[in-house]
């Protein structure tokens, strides 16, 4: 600070400021001082000079805003010249220097990385009208810089996707299926068609063979008729694998099996793809995408809908193997009724109510049973064991009427005589939305059971429903897309992605599956769930492997059920700790007895999905067999409280002298307006 007194002509002819500027000699020291954006404040110019580069900047130090233009107005013209002499030492210039020529060399060192011409990036550094101090100023360099890097590094990254992995040569990622002279025979058909017979009598026949399912409801059923079968006078040893549970049979030459469990490396004579308009499926259809293109069997039955027909077909040109296809009609004729039912007391033995939500059909159950009826009851909820006890009731007359929602579309043979639609409405995930015409189709094919009825018949409890039912029995079903065929990522794929870009989380691998591999004419087309991706976002916040958090982000479970997603959470959690986790027998055997109906469900799918883990982290996971016993024991804890509650509902019904007159039953009734 000057000890000078400030000396001013007489009659002030220059503003204030810039009498100060060339009075302490400002300018000839690379220093304005500037009014702008709200702020009265100090600019530093200088020149930094590195490898080669002349980089000259204006920038604003630290202390270089000195005060609000208000402020500064009030200020004597001594106060703003000690304050100018404080911020303009000779050590702010040297600082603010330093730091520049630090900043510039770090920002042409990682310009040099990429072959980038860090002027591009630092020429600003002489260009800038701000107020704001330089270490922003560097900070906003320093991102463009990093966002630019990124872009580069993604642009790089996803090109290095594309060239490690080309769905064109999906299906050669099949060895042994591609190396044999494989040959697919379509039997397709509506339900009752007799297109399952024909195909699981050929698997029978056949030396060896595997069986696909949709459900493990279907692969149990299939398992037990492949054992029952005697095709040359001896019985056939099957083995079953779904996910969650293993019966593995010494020397087995056949297999019943979920689609997601094929073995793509055994070849056999026979297999056979249940229900192959699956193809189409949003979450699942990848599945039968690898079992079309992966089932290492000399003949492929593809069993399914007439819709999936031109899908079949493009597949089999495409994959270059021999295709036969038998179109079946249906065995025994399926009707409308002439008007809807109306009233419960219409409802007779040999009925199937259908309704879209476990509430309802448990609604639905008890005012059936209220009017002195036995009932079946099939949710999907419900586990495998529990749905086939209760179709096995009313299979043998022990239920009058089965009341379930459309898991009854998908196997579970039953004698049924007529199917009868409360609604036609189903919530989608999102909205509540009227069902397509295939499931309606699928629904009512139920109906008829060929060898016990000679024929089926279709109705809607209410008058809307019954007129949208028949709409849809009319309508003509789309056919399964001819291409686009999902493919969802497998570990390796994932493995190959991590091995050219370096990236290990499961969300932004996954993110590169989809976006970044090669599609070269949309045949084949990635996919994967939005479960998948939002469990992803959440196990990247744990120390997992990539193998460990794409098992796990694979679970069986729902997510949307509070008491289910923490016990995935606990399991995740305790991997990422390396804990091993150990079942235990519950210490009061009663405790199942204590909970409600759904909690004795929950506990059924908790112990199912810890068998599922087992199977794949034995180490971690190691109480399967103790899992699946609970399972079962969950399972008989369901049955009999479902039968339990039948029961209690009809001894109600009986002490009521007369009954209670029919009514119209159900929350969403009318199925919803033909669109």
């Amino acid at each position: 600070m000057s000890d000078h007194p400030v000396l001013l002509p007489a009659d002030n002819p220059e503003p204030d400021d810039a009498f100060l500027e060339r009075e302490l000699g400002l300018a000839a020291r690379g220093i304005e001082l500037v009014k702008l954006e709200g702020r009265v404040f100090l600019r530093f110019s200088g020149e930094v000079r590195y490898e080669g580069l002349r980089v000259p900047y204006r920038l604003v130090p630290g202390r270089g805003v000195l005060a609000k233009p208000s402020k500064w107005r009030k200020m004597d013209l001594l106060a703003r010249r000690e304050l100018i002499e404080e911020r303009t030492n000779e050590e702010d210039l040297q600082r603010l220097h330093a730091e520049t020529e630090e900043f510039v060399r770090d920002i042409a060192e990682d310009a040099d990385e990429f072959g980038w011409d860090p002027m591009t990036f630092l020429d600003v550094l002489d260009e800038l009208e701000t107020s704001e101090p330089a270490e922003y100023v560097f900070q906003r360099i320093s991102q463009r810089l990093t966002h630019a890097a990124e872009r580069e590094e993604e642009e790089r990254h996803a090109a290095r996707t594309k060239e490690s992995i080309n769905l064109a040569e999906y299906p050669r990622s099949f060895e042994v299926a591609s190396r044999m002279q494989r040959k697919f025979i379509a039997l397709l058909g509506p339900t009752n068609s007799g297109k399952t017979h024909r195909a699981m009598e050929a698997l029978a026949k056949a030396g060896s063979g595997v069986y696909l399912a949709p459900l493990r409801l279907l692969a149990l059923e299939n398992y037990e008729r492949l054992q029952a079968a005697r095709p040359h006078g001896e019985e056939i040893k099957v083995s079953l694998i779904t996910g969650e549970e293993r019966r593995l049979v010494e020397g087995s030459t056949h297999v019943a099996s979920t689609v997601e469990m094929l073995d793509t490396k055994t070849p056999v004579e026979v297999a056979v793809i249940d229900e192959i308009q699956m193809l189409a499926d949003r979450d699942r259809g990848a599945a039968w995408t690898t079992a079309v293109c992966g089932a290492p069997a000399n003949v492929v039955y593809l069993v399914g809908a007439v819709e999936a027909r031109r899908a079949i077909e493009a597949l089999a040109e495409r994959l270059e193997v021999p295709l036969e296809v038998h179109v079946l009609k249906r065995m025994g004729p399926l009707s409308m009724e002439p008007t809807s039912v109306r009233k419960l007391s219409n409802l007779h033995r040999g009925d199937a109510v259908i309704c879209f939500s476990r509430r309802e059909v448990l609604m639905w159950r008890d005012m059936i049973t209220e009017k002195g009826l036995s009932v079946a009851t099939v949710y999907g909820n419900l586990s495998p064991e529990v749905r086939r006890a209760q179709a096995e009731r009313f299979r043998e007359g022990q239920a009058d009427i089965v009341v379930g929602t459309d898991a009854l579309a998908m196997g579970l043979n039953m004698p049924i005589a007529r199917i009868v639609m409360t609604t036609t409405v189903k919530y989608n995930g999102v909205e509540e939305e009227e069902i397509p015409a295939a499931l309606a189709r699928q629904i009512a094919g139920r109906a008829g059971r060929y060898g016990v009825h000679e024929e089926g018949f279709v109705a809607g409890y209410d008058d809307d429903t019954h007129q949208v039912m028949r709409a849809l029995m009319k309508e003509k079903v789309p056919p399964v897309a001819a291409t686009g065929f999902a493919v969802a990522p497998s570990l390796e794929q994932l493995h190959r992605i991590a091995a050219v870009t370096g990236e290990t989380s499961l969300v932004k691998l996954l993110k590169r599956f989809v976006h970044n591999i090669d599609v070269p004419d949309g045949f084949f087309y990635p996919r994967i769930t939005e479960e998948q991706n939002e469990r992803a976002e959440w196990l990247d916040t744990l120390p997992l492997s990539v193998a460990e958090k794409f098992m796990l982000s694979l679970v069986p479970i729902s997510s949307r059920v509070p008491v289910l997603q923490s016990a995935w959470e606990h399991w995740a959690l305790s991997l990422a700790k390396k804990k091993v986790v150990k079942l235990q027998p519950h210490p009061n055997p009663q405790h199942l007895f204590h909970m409600n109906l759904q909690e004795v469900e929950d506990t059924c799918r908790v112990y199912s999905a810890y068998a599922w883990l087992g199977y794949r982290e034995p180490e971690y996971f190691p109480s399967i067999e103790l899992a699946q016993e609970l399972a079962r024991e969950a399972a008989e804890r369901v049955d009999a409280v479902l039968q339990q509650q039948n029961s209690a509902a009809r001894r109600r019904q009986g002490s009521k002298p007369g009954g209670r007159p029919g009514a119209k039953p159900g929350s969403r009734q009318g199925g919803g307006k033909r669109r």
